[in-house]
């Protein structure tokens, strides 16, 4: 693995999909850019998507990640929401694709997990340890670009040991630096 990397990070929604591009080198994360690419409700479903499709090839052309990781679907109780929302994950996904960039995916819990600690975190505490860990002031990002931060630190971290922590006290052990009090 090279001793630095930028991952992509992708939050998708048909009117807000986040994005961010942290550099990861050893254990640290420092974040690129991040941002959210908003989309009128006012327009149809096909002219949405273009419009997210344009707008991570423009990151990805102007960062050059090296790797995209993304949000798998979430299954709500609306099969519409859904639907749409696999249609964004495709679009960004093809967007990645076209690019010629390695993809993964990761569950909300997942990410949630390694950001927190705990897979049932809110979007607070997943905002609030993001900001941390890359040093930023809180209250800064949307929290669709903070997701999208999230899933790139997931990624990152994947990719740094291999596995995630299963549970509390593994994580504890594998990142002593995130707990309050820790080394």
């Amino acid at each position: 693995m090279p001793s630095s990397i930028l991952v992509l990070g992708i939050d998708p929604g048909t009117l807000t999909t986040g994005y961010g591009v942290i550099e990861q080198a050893g254990a640290g994360f420092h974040r690129i850019t991040s941002g959210c690419i908003h989309t009128s409700p006012k327009d149809k479903l096909p002219i949405r998507l273009q419009i997210i499709y344009a707008g991570l090839i423009e990151i990805i052309d102007q960062f050059h990640p090296d790797e995209c990781s993304i949000e798998t679907a979430f299954f709500g109780k609306n099969i519409q929401s859904t639907l749409k929302l696999g249609q964004a994950r495709g679009v960004s996904i093809l967007a990645a694709v076209h690019r010629q960039l390695a993809i993964e995916e990761y569950s909300p819990r997942e990410i949630k997990r390694s950001v927190t600690g705990t897979g049932a975190a809110s979007k607070k505490q997943v905002a609030y340890m993001v900001c941390t860990l890359l040093g930023l002031e809180q209250d800064i990002l949307q929290h669709d670009e903070t997701d999208a931060l999230a899933t790139a630190i997931c990624h990152a971290q994947h990719m740094n040991s291999g596995r995630s922590a299963k549970d509390w006290a593994s994580f504890v052990a594998e990142h002593p630096e995130r707990v309050r009090g820790g080394r």
